[in-house]
């Protein structure tokens, strides 16, 4: 068992491409001209380990190709953890490839039988994928249940970098749910074991820290963030890396509306998408002209073999293999020419489409200022509207008063009646309702953050007098609002003050401006 999981860690190790075409060709002869000298444990290793050269470059039908075969071979033997190995890697495929259900069954598969043997890492690794496989299809809770489940299982002494990436799946998987605290806390988790690495893994996870603190509006720390994994995507020469570094840097920008940084950064994360697809083509081309080296040398043999049977033959084979050359050759000149004029139409278009899309938010966002400025312009006009009407009133009341206790025969009862209904006017609430309506348009929640914000239940008139403080007003335009005097709105804003959690060198005005 100790050698089979020394196998299976021996799979993550990722070497250089040209190490791999190395790899390949090694791989290839010892499966094609040692297997009657082989164990049947020895073959599966190799192909499990073509595959994965497969796999890691794109070429999926070819890996599975290899996996499926050694799934046949277990038809009629024992299972063990390369079985499990092999299962893992065909639901990681159907994963990659949106092909959920698929996926699904051989992720259980393995997990069943990784049950059987103990094989903890084996069982893990299906738990992982099965919860990576519920977030894409959106059923997060499924998801954490299994990625939690994979944890139990895991020891992160002795599996680093399986730890590390269930703890960045379930970081994943909260920023999907917008719980970006949670999220942050286990993308840390996961950069500690890959912290001074200078890995992939590393600047991968520090683009994703990255990204929260963008989406919690933290832009200077994720500015700060995104540049360490720039750095390092330079340091180990990624192009990948480099290009989601710099549209990043161009989404922060965006925010900060700093739209020229932004669409220069854009246009750095073009450069280095081409220059990633230019080398991804590369190295599809290599992998093909090799896996065609290598069956040309086993159809070289063949026809050695076959020679002095038949020269015609012979001759018949090299002008296929000639012309299967130059055909394979033109069809992939065609396919990487046809793909990047393809790249750079998407380009030219994703650019204009960002280009219009900042003109259109700046346009937008001027109109709001504009919007913003009149309405609190005219909230304010309202309200000294409110109180100048109030103390004419007031003051016409306190004079009807005066000429109705001098006892005049003929006035007197006129005199009670338009007092008595100026009152009920001032009494009238229709007023303060359309202002509070008003209020709430230019400022949206304030009254319901200031009620959770108090200590204690705030009054209606406490809840008047924070709306009246809000728009800044002196003690004098606040008592002629209330209809108080200036006294009582001192001694009330005082006792408002008491309600709420404010440390006594902070102005109470600079509170609520701030909820």
């Amino acid at each position: 068992m100790k050698r089979l999981i020394l196998a299976s860690i021996l799979l993550i190790i990722q070497p250089s491409f040209s190490q791999k075409l190395i790899d390949l060709k090694g791989l290839k002869e010892k499966l094609e001209t040692e297997v009657p000298n082989r164990s049947p444990q020895k073959n599966i290793l190799t192909k499990i380990q073509i595959g994965t050269i497969y796999e890691s470059n794109g070429f999926y039908s070819n890996a599975l190709m290899y996996y499926n075969q050694i799934l046949n071979c277990y038809k009629s033997k024992e299972k063990d953890s390369l079985y499990v190995i092999v299962n893992n890697k065909i639901g990681s495929i159907y994963n990659t490839t949106k092909q959920y259900k698929n996926a699904l069954s051989f992720l259980t598969e393995a997990s069943i039988i990784s049950e059987k043997l103990n094989y903890k890492i084996g069982l893990a690794n299906a738990l992982n994928l099965m919860g990576a496989n519920y977030e894409k299809q959106g059923d997060y809770l499924k998801a954490l249940q299994f990625e939690n489940k994979s944890l139990g299982y895991l020891s992160p002494k002795l599996h680093k970098f399986e730890t590390a990436n269930v703890y960045e799946n379930i970081g994943s998987i909260y920023e999907d749910l917008l719980q970006f605290d949670k999220a942050s806390s286990y993308y840390q988790k996961a950069y500690s074991f890959f912290k001074g690495t200078e890995t992939k893994e590393e600047a991968n996870i520090l683009n994703n820290l990255a990204d929260i603190h963008r989406k919690k509006n933290e832009l200077n720390t994720a500015i700060q963030i995104t540049g360490q994994s720039l750095n390092l995507a330079k340091k180990i020469n990624d192009n990948h890396l480099q290009e989601s570094a710099y549209k990043d840097f161009a989404k922060v920008y965006a925010l900060k509306e700093d739209y020229k940084k932004a669409y220069v950064f854009r246009i750095e994360a073009e450069k280095f998408k081409e220059k990633a697809l230019i080398n991804e083509n590369k190295n599809q081309i290599n992998l093909l002209l090799t896996d065609f080296e290598i069956d040309r040398k086993e159809s070289q043999i063949k026809i050695l073999e076959e020679q002095a049977k038949s020269g015609k033959t012979q001759f018949l084979l090299l002008f296929i293999l000639a012309g299967s050359t130059i055909i394979i050759m033109l069809l992939v000149y065609w396919s990487i020419r046809k793909k990047r004029i393809a790249n750079l139409k998407i380009r030219n278009y994703e650019q204009q489409q960002l280009q219009a899309e900042l003109n259109q938010k700046w346009i937008e966002e001027k109109n709001m200022q504009k919007n913003l400025e009149l309405k609190t312009a005219t909230l304010s006009n309202y309200s000294l509207h409110i109180a100048q009407k109030n103390k004419i009133l007031a003051d016409l009341s306190f004079k009807l008063k005066s000429i109705a206790s001098r006892k005049t025969i003929n006035h007197e009862s006129l005199i009670k009646d338009l007092y008595s209904e100026i009152d009920f006017t001032l009494q009238q609430e229709n007023e303060w309702q359309d202002f509070n309506i008003f209020f709430e348009e230019i400022h949206p929640n304030y009254i319901k953050n200031l009620s959770s914000a108090a200590i204690e239940d705030l009054s209606p008139t406490e809840l008047k007098l924070g709306i009246l403080l809000r728009l800044n007003m002196s003690s004098k335009e606040i008592a002629s609002i209330l209809r108080v005097t200036p006294d009582s709105v001192r001694v009330a804003r005082h006792r408002f003050r008491k309600k709420l959690p404010i440390d006594s060198k902070k102005e109470l005005v600079n509170f609520l401006l701030e909820l």
